[in-house]
Protein backbone atom coordinates (compact mmCIF):
# COMPACT_ATOMS: atom_id res chain seq x y z
CA UNK A 1 0.00 0.00 0.00
CA UNK A 2 1.52 3.18 -1.13
CA UNK A 3 1.42 6.34 1.13
CA UNK A 4 -1.28 8.29 -0.41
CA UNK A 5 -3.68 5.59 0.21
CA UNK A 6 -2.43 5.15 3.75
CA UNK A 7 -3.39 8.79 4.39
CA UNK A 8 -6.27 8.46 2.65
CA UNK A 9 -7.21 4.89 4.72
CA UNK A 10 -6.42 6.66 8.17
CA UNK A 11 -9.07 9.64 7.54
CA UNK A 12 -12.05 7.37 6.85
CA UNK A 13 -10.72 5.35 10.05
CA UNK A 14 -11.51 8.63 11.68
CA UNK A 15 -14.48 9.54 10.24
CA UNK A 16 -15.72 5.97 11.93
CA UNK A 17 -13.97 5.99 14.95
CA UNK A 18 -14.25 9.26 16.40
CA UNK A 19 -17.63 9.87 15.05
CA UNK A 20 -18.28 6.73 16.51
CA UNK A 21 -16.56 7.54 20.34
CA UNK A 22 -19.03 10.46 20.03
CA UNK A 23 -22.09 8.22 20.02
CA UNK A 24 -20.69 5.66 22.14
CA UNK A 25 -20.10 8.67 24.65
CA UNK A 26 -23.73 9.73 23.87
CA UNK A 27 -25.55 6.47 24.65
CA UNK A 28 -23.65 5.92 27.76
CA UNK A 29 -24.83 9.25 29.14
CA UNK A 30 -28.84 8.60 28.32
CA UNK A 31 -28.67 4.50 29.09
CA UNK A 32 -27.38 5.41 32.71
CA UNK A 33 -30.47 7.90 32.54
CA UNK A 34 -32.58 5.59 31.06
CA UNK A 35 -31.88 2.90 33.62
CA UNK A 36 -32.59 4.66 36.89
CA UNK A 37 -35.98 5.51 35.70
CA UNK A 38 -36.75 1.97 34.15
CA UNK A 39 -35.69 0.78 37.65
CA UNK A 40 -39.03 2.78 38.71
CA UNK A 41 -41.16 2.82 35.69
CA UNK A 42 -40.61 0.14 33.22
CA UNK A 43 -43.56 0.87 31.54
CA UNK A 44 -41.88 3.56 30.00
CA UNK A 45 -39.11 1.32 27.94
CA UNK A 46 -40.27 2.34 24.39
CA UNK A 47 -39.94 5.82 25.47
CA UNK A 48 -36.56 5.65 27.30
CA UNK A 49 -35.18 3.54 24.16
CA UNK A 50 -35.83 6.16 21.25
CA UNK A 51 -33.58 8.69 23.20
CA UNK A 52 -31.04 6.22 24.59
CA UNK A 53 -30.69 4.90 20.45
CA UNK A 54 -30.38 8.53 19.39
CA UNK A 55 -27.26 9.62 19.90
CA UNK A 56 -26.02 6.28 17.61
CA UNK A 57 -26.74 7.90 14.69
CA UNK A 58 -22.98 9.67 14.38
CA UNK A 59 -21.58 6.85 14.42
CA UNK A 60 -23.81 5.41 11.33
CA UNK A 61 -22.63 8.88 9.88
CA UNK A 62 -18.98 8.39 10.35
CA UNK A 63 -19.52 4.83 8.67
CA UNK A 64 -21.59 5.95 5.77
CA UNK A 65 -18.80 9.13 5.17
CA UNK A 66 -15.88 6.17 5.51
CA UNK A 67 -17.75 3.88 2.72
CA UNK A 68 -18.18 6.97 0.24
CA UNK A 69 -14.44 7.94 0.58
CA UNK A 70 -13.53 3.74 0.25
CA UNK A 71 -16.42 3.97 -2.61
CA UNK A 72 -14.75 6.40 -4.49
CA UNK A 73 -11.02 5.30 -3.87
CA UNK A 74 -12.24 2.28 -5.47
CA UNK A 75 -11.25 0.32 -2.46
CA UNK A 76 -13.58 -2.06 -3.23
CA UNK A 77 -13.05 -2.40 -7.09
CA UNK A 78 -10.75 -4.42 -9.53
CA UNK A 79 -9.33 -1.36 -11.24
CA UNK A 80 -6.43 0.67 -9.30
CA UNK A 81 -6.52 4.19 -8.99
CA UNK A 82 -3.38 5.92 -7.99
CA UNK A 83 -4.12 8.09 -4.56
CA UNK A 84 -1.05 10.26 -4.34
CA UNK A 85 -0.06 11.67 -1.21
CA UNK A 86 -1.98 15.26 -2.04
CA UNK A 87 -4.77 13.55 -2.61
CA UNK A 88 -4.83 11.10 0.26
CA UNK A 89 -4.31 14.41 2.42
CA UNK A 90 -7.52 15.43 0.40
CA UNK A 91 -9.41 12.97 1.41
CA UNK A 92 -8.37 12.54 5.22
CA UNK A 93 -9.48 16.52 5.04
CA UNK A 94 -12.69 15.36 3.77
CA UNK A 95 -13.73 13.02 6.44
CA UNK A 96 -12.92 15.37 9.23
CA UNK A 97 -16.25 17.24 9.29
CA UNK A 98 -18.03 13.95 10.06
CA UNK A 99 -15.33 12.75 12.39
CA UNK A 100 -15.73 16.38 14.44
CA UNK A 101 -19.76 17.04 14.47
CA UNK A 102 -20.26 13.32 15.09
CA UNK A 103 -18.03 13.05 18.38
CA UNK A 104 -19.65 16.50 19.73
CA UNK A 105 -22.81 16.17 18.60
CA UNK A 106 -23.27 12.76 19.99
CA UNK A 107 -21.91 13.73 23.57
CA UNK A 108 -24.28 16.48 24.01
CA UNK A 109 -27.21 14.39 22.26
CA UNK A 110 -26.86 12.09 24.89
CA UNK A 111 -26.69 14.63 27.97
CA UNK A 112 -29.93 16.34 25.44
CA UNK A 113 -31.17 12.79 25.66
CA UNK A 114 -30.75 12.42 29.48
CA UNK A 115 -32.81 15.40 30.12
CA UNK A 116 -35.79 14.03 28.38
CA UNK A 117 -35.67 10.68 29.91
CA UNK A 118 -35.67 12.63 33.46
CA UNK A 119 -38.07 14.74 32.36
CA UNK A 120 -40.12 11.59 31.16
CA UNK A 121 -40.66 10.07 33.94
CA UNK A 122 -42.20 12.54 35.71
CA UNK A 123 -44.08 13.47 32.48
CA UNK A 124 -44.69 10.75 29.99
CA UNK A 125 -46.71 13.13 27.54
CA UNK A 126 -43.94 14.86 27.05
CA UNK A 127 -41.35 12.66 25.78
CA UNK A 128 -41.51 13.40 22.07
CA UNK A 129 -42.86 17.08 22.28
CA UNK A 130 -39.40 17.97 24.27
CA UNK A 131 -37.19 15.10 24.56
CA UNK A 132 -36.90 13.77 20.98
CA UNK A 133 -37.69 17.07 19.43
CA UNK A 134 -34.73 19.03 21.35
CA UNK A 135 -32.61 15.74 20.64
CA UNK A 136 -33.43 16.16 16.77
CA UNK A 137 -32.04 19.52 16.93
CA UNK A 138 -28.71 18.65 17.99
CA UNK A 139 -28.72 15.70 15.88
CA UNK A 140 -28.90 18.41 12.55
CA UNK A 141 -25.44 19.17 13.24
CA UNK A 142 -24.34 15.60 12.53
CA UNK A 143 -26.21 15.58 9.55
CA UNK A 144 -24.45 18.79 8.51
CA UNK A 145 -21.32 17.65 9.32
CA UNK A 146 -22.04 14.40 6.82
CA UNK A 147 -23.45 16.53 4.33
CA UNK A 148 -20.38 18.52 4.34
CA UNK A 149 -17.44 15.26 4.21
CA UNK A 150 -20.14 14.37 1.29
CA UNK A 151 -20.33 17.25 -0.55
CA UNK A 152 -15.85 17.75 -0.64
CA UNK A 153 -15.85 14.09 -1.15
CA UNK A 154 -18.04 14.14 -4.28
CA UNK A 155 -17.34 17.69 -5.60
CA UNK A 156 -14.37 19.11 -4.13
CA UNK A 157 -11.79 16.90 -5.20
CA UNK A 158 -10.78 16.18 -8.01
CA UNK A 159 -10.45 12.13 -8.49
CA UNK A 160 -8.13 10.39 -10.70
CA UNK A 161 -9.17 7.76 -13.30
CA UNK A 162 -9.15 4.31 -12.20
CA UNK A 163 -7.20 1.90 -14.34
CA UNK A 164 -8.38 -1.51 -15.24
CA UNK A 165 -6.06 -4.36 -13.48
Amino acid sequence: MDYGMAIALAGAGLAVFIAGIGSSIGIGIAARSATGVLSEKPELYGQMFIMVVLPGTQGLYGFLAAFFAMLKMNFFGTGTMVITPQLGWQIFAACLPVAIAGLISGIHQGKVCAGGILMTAKKPEMAFKAGVLYAVLVELYAMLGLVATIFIIFFGIDWPQVVAA
